[in-house]
């Protein structure tokens, strides 16, 4: 009997150590976005011009969006996610080569009417969206940037905390090829959207000129991940994960 007791705690033991092991190895595979692109769509005969690929951020939740304007034809749409909702949208406003290009594209959320008015200037510079009405998502703010055949743009959606205390969302738009970064944050509770920094990306670290030239975050793969010391002593801590 105690041979057989033995042999059951043994084998209840290495049972234990497969199952913990297993967990952890689970909870510390890194986060990788599946239907992220790795390479541009746009194509480099639009790289000076409105027509192309634009991609960009949504806080209030949060979110992402994608313009095209014509990239590889004559089609104009655009589609958003927000709240893990994809809401496609298009725009009857032709195209026409050499001139600033403004739209309103539409589609619906939850069956009520979305609205986002795009524009762009003649050479693909300053993309903006200039109104928007997202419904249950009052004073939205979206940043757009024009995504070039030599730059992939990528967004990450995320979080911060400080030692204020304070919460609230961060989103960065960033290009590793070209090696820059721009970043937009809501407060907790608040409809006013603010600069969150931008700078350059310099082994994988957020370089933030405002913050005395030194690292907000780490680009691991799909993952953002820092901490640092703002203008008033407290500690911010960011926390990503790319989505488009």
């Amino acid at each position: 009997m105690k041979k057989v007791h033995l042999i059951f705690i043994m084998l209840a033991t290495l049972s234990f150590s497969a199952c913990k092991k297993t967990s952890d190895t689970a909870s510390t595979t890194p986060y990788i976005c599946t239907t992220c692109k790795m390479v541009p769509d746009a194509l480099a005969a639009n790289n000076s011009s409105s027509k192309g690929i634009y991609k960009g951020v949504v806080i209030g939740s949060s979110g992402t969006i994608t313009f095209d304007i014509a990239n590889n034809g004559t089609g104009i749409t655009a589609v958003m996610i927000i709240d893990s909702i994809t809401v496609n949208l298009t725009s009857a406003v032709t195209w026409v080569a050499g001139q600033v290009y403004i739209a309103p594209f539409t589609g619906t959320l939850s069956g009520q009417t979305v609205t986002i008015n795009f524009s762009v200037g003649a050479t693909g510079n300053t993309p903006t969206v200039t109104s928007s009405n997202i419904p249950g998502h009052p004073n939205a703010s979206l940043t757009i940037i024009k995504e070039t055949s030599a730059g992939l743009v990528e967004c990450f959606e995320g979080n911060y905390s400080t030692t204020r205390p304070e919460t609230g969302t961060i989103n960065i738009i960033l290009s590793r090829t070209l090696a820059i970064w721009s970043g937009v944050a809501r407060k907790t509770g608040t409809t006013t959207t603010g600069t969150a920094g931008n700078g350059s990306i310099v082994n994988n670290q957020l370089i933030d000129p405002s913050q005395n030239n030194n690292s907000i975050g780490t680009i691991n793969g799909d993952n953002l991940n820092g901490s640092f010391v703002d203008g008033n002593g407290k500690i911010v801590t960011i926390t990503g994960k790319r989505t488009l």
